[in-house]
């Protein structure tokens, strides 16, 4: 297991997306799981992955 601590600006990053849109996601419910501590927020590397890959939509032909 991946322990990666990542921050919201790092997810937003790696998703290509802005911050402000991850945390609009956050406040929708939608989005990667994450951790909050208090107003600190952040994202399992393994979590990442696992929304991702949820998200995969295969080509059809």
């Amino acid at each position: 297991m991946n322990t990666q601590l990542m921050t919201p600006d790092e997810v937003a990053d790696h998703l290509r997306i802005s911050p402000d849109t991850l945390a609009n996601w956050r406040y929708l419910g939608k989005g990667p799981a994450y951790v909050r501590q208090g107003r600190i927020v952040r994202y399992h590397a393994d979590a990442l992955a696992a929304w991702f890959s949820t998200h995969e939509v295969s080509a059809s032909a």
